[in-house]
Parts: C-alpha cells; structure tokens; sequence
C-alpha cells in the first residue's frame, strides 16, 4: 500500500492535472534547477576565495564579504526552489494518501478549489521571494563595493573591495529574475486553464 501512496506521490508531483502544470515542472525541474545547480556554481563558488579588499587582510576580507553576502545567493535560490516546491508537494502527497486520480482533481470542486490554493499560494511565495531578492541583491553587482568597517577599530572607516565577475553575476541576476517572473506568468495561467476546463467540464454534463 506505502508503494502505491510513493507511486502516486511522485506521478503527481510529475504530471500536474494541467498541460500549463506539466509544462512548469518541466521548466522548473530541467532548466532552472539546472541553471542554478551548474551555473550558479560556476560563476559563484569561488566568490568568498576572490573577494578582496585594500588593506588586503584575510579578517577584513571577511568581514567585508559578510557584510557584501548576508546570504549567499546560491543559499537563496536553493531555498526559494525547495520551498516553492512546498505547496505543490503538500497536495500531492494529500491526493496519493486518498488516493485522488488527476483526472478527478479538476471534476470535484473540492479538488479544484484546493489545487487552485496551493497554486496561488505558490505564486504568493514566488513574489515573497522577488521582493528579497531585489533586497538582498538588487539588479546589478558593482565591480567596486564600500565596506563600512567602523566597527573594526578607530583605523578603518570604509574600505574598498573588489567584486570579483561582477558582470557574469549581473547577468544571473536577471537570469534568476526572468525564470522567477516566467514562473509566476505560469502559475497564473495554469489557474485561468483550470478555471476554462472547469468550465468545459459543467458545460459538457
């Protein structure tokens, strides 16, 4: 029975019981994980090691990077794709628990309207996450960062750093922005393709 409750879990976390949906899981699954998964990497794994600062001292380059990266962008992006997985997952494993075919998700309503929470919910928290990161991050890095180092003693007061790959990292930014904002535009059009199926569904009968 565990295995059947699994099988379900993981055909409907695969296969949505929309076209739109599939389509974002795909989307979501191949090309932005793997964007983030090699990519991000590429261009900010070694961030921390390049960082530098003049005094070029290992404690002030420290302190100034923390400062620069409350959060490290790679941390943020991973957290923001598991936790929008969240709401869909939740759905998922109460449909393969009761064990809900897909294709009934959009013929009883009380299936539908709980899809349709989970997929607005979903996009609340793609905008939650915009929000922070155009907090955090801004739309673009600049080559040269200002590192307020009161606190470092009377001696130092700001010091200048160097970012390094400022320009690959302005450009992942947007990157990271535009499949934020591809993924929103799908979840508000796979709840209009609900709502037509849905439709089409009452009319039919």
């Amino acid at each position: 029975m565990s295995l059947n409750y699994i099988k379900n879990f993981y055909e409907g976390c695969m296969k949505p019981p929309t076209v739109i949906g599939q389509f974002h899981t795909l989307f979501f699954g191949s090309v932005r994980m793997f964007f983030l998964g090699v990519l991000g990497f590429a261009v900010y794994g070694n961030e921390a090691l390049h960082f530098s600062c003049d005094p070029d001292k290992r404690e002030i380059n420290l302190f100034c990077y923390n400062q620069f990266r409350p959060i490290t962008p790679q941390v943020f992006w991973a957290l923001q794709l598991v936790i929008v997985l969240v709401p869909g997952a939740i759905f998922h494993l109460y449909a393969a628990c009761k064990s809900i075919n897909q294709e009934c998700i959009l013929q009883k309503p009380i299936y539908t309207v709980i899809y349709i929470l989970s997929v607005l919910l979903r996009i609340s928290l793609e905008v939650v996450a915009f929000w922070l990161q155009i907090h955090l991050f801004g739309f673009q890095v600049k080559p040269l960062y200002l590192c307020d180092a009161v606190s470092l003693g009377k001696k130092f007061t700001v010091i200048k750093c160097m970012v390094p790959e400022h320009f690959e990292k302005t450009i992942f930014l947007i990157a990271m922005y535009t499949f934020t904002v591809i993924t929103i535009v799908l979840c508000v059009a796979e709840i209009f393709e609900i709502i037509f199926r849905r439709l089409c569904f009452l009319i039919s009968q």
